[in-house]
């Protein structure tokens, strides 16, 4: 009987009295649902149509006028396509405070586009990098990168904080960094989570480009069978996304002061280490910084967010963005995990996702004053 597990990401996280979230395709319900009662395992069906509740999301849009980029509608999700189509008018159209430019090239030959955000104020300055889509199915991730961007963009000359932060900082933003796999979870497969590199021998595509890292690569939590969904690939930064990030992360080092990556589903803030038990040398600088992101993303909808260490958090994964983002001198680096906690999953409505961005870019800002703030 094949699953596809959502929560935890690898069968080997699934322990006793904690709850595990699984895909189950249509025609095994029959099987796995007494099985389930046998065992006596409790299940709740959180949501008995997927295809349904896949079409509902993906479906013929052409009503909503998304091609219109003056009325770009960041309430909905966008296609591959329509994000590059946005982020070329944004560099058109704010040239004072937008750069466009491409790390490298996807496995398939995409490129790989950033947006650097900010004011030319003084020839050098700090940066925060911010990178969403790592995995293809959290799509509520692209839709956040979007988001913050509008948000800068449209509140840059009313709000203080807003002003103070792109004249102080620049933003490298990366709404969509796994592009092959994003597009395929809109083309072929709405849950695929990789990248869609080929592996010869097994016939299977992608490595999880969020265990491809090298920081304790393919150690625990993560794979070394190819067609598992946590692969940790043939060798570290062996998919080309990842490796030109690296490399750009590795050339401004110097300059980023923080790491955030933007994932889903778990509603919480992590921090290092991800790989290990072991408290972080400037834990009480990023503790304080957690805290209050977290305070700050509550008081919007009163949606609480778990934070803390990631291994002790969620679980021991090796070979992450984070913990290698850390590892290089990047002193701030955390993981988002976004809506919800599991009741739509990966198919968080479209109706959620102004509560969810609106909430999240307060914790962001939170995350960059304090930034701005020594901490010793």
């Amino acid at each position: 009987l094949q699953v596809d597990l959502w929560q935890p990401s690898s069968p080997l996280h699934i322990v006793e009295g904690a709850v595990a979230d699984v895909r189950v395709p249509r025609n095994a319900t029959r099987s796995l649902l007494p099985y389930l009662q046998r065992a006596n395992i409790q299940y709740t069906i959180l949501i008995s149509d997927l295809q349904q509740a896949v079409e509902n999301q993906t479906g013929v849009r052409s009503h909503r006028n998304r091609r219109s980029l003056s009325v770009y509608n960041y309430e909905v999700y966008h296609s591959l396509e329509e994000i590059e189509d946005w982020m070329h008018y944004l560099n058109r159209t704010y040239s004072d405070l937008v750069h466009m430019f491409s790390v490298g090239k996807s496995y398939e030959g995409r490129p790989l586009y950033v947006l650097k955000l900010g004011k030319r104020s003084r020839p050098y300055k700090k940066a925060v990098w911010i990178d969403c889509g790592i995995h293809a199915r959290e799509w509520i991730g692209p839709a956040f990168c979007q988001w913050f961007v509008k948000e800068a963009l449209q509140t840059y000359q009313t709000d203080p904080d807003m002003r103070k932060m792109l004249t102080q900082l620049y933003f490298y933003i990366m709404p969509v960094f796994n592009v092959d796999g994003y597009h395929f979870s809109w083309t072929n497969d709405r849950f695929w989570r990789k990248t869609r590199s080929k592996n010869m021998r097994f016939h299977c595509h992608g490595v999880d480009a969020n265990r491809n890292w090298k920081v304790k690569w393919c150690d625990e939590g993560a794979s070394l069978h190819p067609c598992d969904d946590t692969y940790c690939g043939p060798f570290p930064e062996s998919e080309p996304e990842v490796k030109a990030v690296a490399h750009f992360l590795r050339k401004h080092r110097k300059q980023i002061k923080a790491y955030l990556s933007f994932h889903a589903y778990a509603q919480m803030l992590l921090y290092p280490y991800s790989y290990k038990y072991a408290t972080i040398p400037n834990f009480n600088c990023v503790e304080s910084a957690a805290y209050n992101a977290v305070n700050a993303l509550q008081s919007a909808y009163g949606v609480r967010y778990r934070y803390g260490p990631a291994s002790s958090t969620l679980y021991v994964s090796s070979g992450s963005s984070m913990d290698w983002a850390y590892k290089n001198g990047i002193p701030y680096a955390f993981a988002f995990e976004l809506r919800d906690t599991g009741h739509f999953g990966f198919l968080l409505p479209e109706t959620l996702i102004k509560p969810t961005c609106t909430e999240t870019m307060l914790a962001v800002k939170n995350i960059t004053l304090h930034l701005l703030k020594k901490c010793h």
